[in-house]
């Protein structure tokens, strides 16, 4: 059995022990002891039935913690079932809404979402964030405690459910576990239990920036822009499906940021050359997504595309209209005025750029920018 069939039936394990009775953060316990338990027993002894298993077993280990502990006598009366077919409820998407309850950190609400609905150790997700176990293990018990006396039947937020798992996406590979391609397993599920067209847009914005992931860094692990991506390496597939999920969510009329996002993701991916880009078109789609958005990130990324479709200098009066101390103002600025031609006051925006960089890939690129600059070099878009 591979590991990923174990991982996908961690949310309707839990699910079922919560209604059975046991507290969330038990039950949750119960689930990650039963899913170490099975990577360990199925692969010499596989079970008919994997998730009446994973059920048994939880339920088992659930019992055992719960007579251990005194304060929880009552919960001894509950009899233990055998093992064969299991409710038919599907607690998913509860466990989605729990785990990214208003009440936690965005930090806290993400930990929480990978360990209980997408069944990952606490090791595995320290490993993903380069803490310390220890660490890790502190932040999703806190995380437990907070939604503790939250009724698993209580109405959530789909748009705080998206969110977190966007951030989950954007936190991409690191350790053993792709995040990256978590965060897209993750929202595959979430679009069989709720039909929105905002869960589909965020599908699709996943795949579509996903397709391009090989051709976003040279062998050396420097970042090669989208315009200098060879786009043989893109997942065409990937693409397709994303542009196909996109058209469905569309097709309801009822736009959101997603599905907005997602716009302007295919359109980069439709363009065979870096040149044949629309960018008159992404410049409309960024007017929308500022629509519903009202945010300045949204507003910066326009005036890029508005220097593309409407030359520089309309890029730069965009921009001025921006605060400057927004993340990455400066690296657009200098960009933008290296397409004006104004090359000494873009090399000296890239080295400030650079000293401002939140990772040293970002910071290593727009020092060369500023050094190719410097020598004169050829312009490099």
């Amino acid at each position: 059995m591979e590991e990923a069939l174990i991982r996908s039936l961690t949310p309707a394990v839990l699910g079922i022990l919560v209604r059975r009775g046991a507290d969330f953060a038990a039950a949750e316990d119960a689930v990650q002891d039963a899913l170490i338990e099975a990577i360990r027993v199925w692969p010499e002894d596989p079970p008919r039935d994997p998730k009446g298993w994973l059920v048994t077993a939880a339920w088992r280990k659930f019992i055992d913690a719960t007579r251990a502990e005194t304060a929880r006598k009552r919960r001894e009366e509950h009899t233990e079932p055998e093992q064969g077919p299991v409710s038919g409820t599907d607690d998913t998407l509860q466990l989605y809404f729990l785990c990214a309850h208003p009440k936690l950190t965005p930090s806290s609400a993400v930990a929480l979402t990978l360990r209980a609905v997408g069944g990952l150790t606490t090791r595995q997700i320290a490993q993903a964030y380069l803490v310390p176990e220890a660490t890790m293990a502190q932040r999703i018990s806190r995380a437990k405690k907070t939604v503790g006396d939250v009724r698993f039947d209580q109405p959530g937020d789909v748009a705080t459910v998206l969110r977190v798992l966007y951030l989950v996406f954007n936190e991409g590979y690191s350790g053993d576990v792709d995040l990256a391609a978590e965060a897209i397993r993750l929202t595959r599920q979430l679009t069989t239990v709720i039909d929105h067209p905002e869960v589909a847009g965020l599908l699709a914005l996943m795949l579509l920036h996903h397709a391009r992931r090989a051709g976003r860094t040279a062998q050396d692990g420097s970042l090669i822009p989208l315009a200098e991506q060879d786009r043989a390496k893109w997942d065409t597939r990937l693409i397709a499906q994303g542009v196909d999920i996109l058209q469905n969510a569309l097709a309801k009329d009822q736009l959101g940021e997603f599905q907005a996002q997602a716009a302007i993701a295919a359109l980069h991916a439709d363009a065979p050359k870096a040149e044949e880009t629309d960018w008159v078109q992404i410049v409309e789609w960024y007017d929308e997504l500022a629509n519903l958005t009202d945010s300045p990130i949204v507003r910066l990324n326009r005036a890029v595309a508005l220097a593309e479709a409407d030359g520089p200098r309309a890029g730069l009066k965009a921009l001025a209209q921006l605060d400057p101390e927004l993340p990455r103002y400066t690296a657009v600025a200098a960009y933008l005025h290296e397409r004006d031609g104004d090359e000494r006051t873009a090399a000296e925006l890239y080295v400030e750029a650079a000293g401002k960089a939140s990772n040293l890939a970002e910071r290593e690129y727009l020092t060369r920018q500023a050094a190719r600059l410097n020598r004169k070099g050829p312009p490099h878009p």
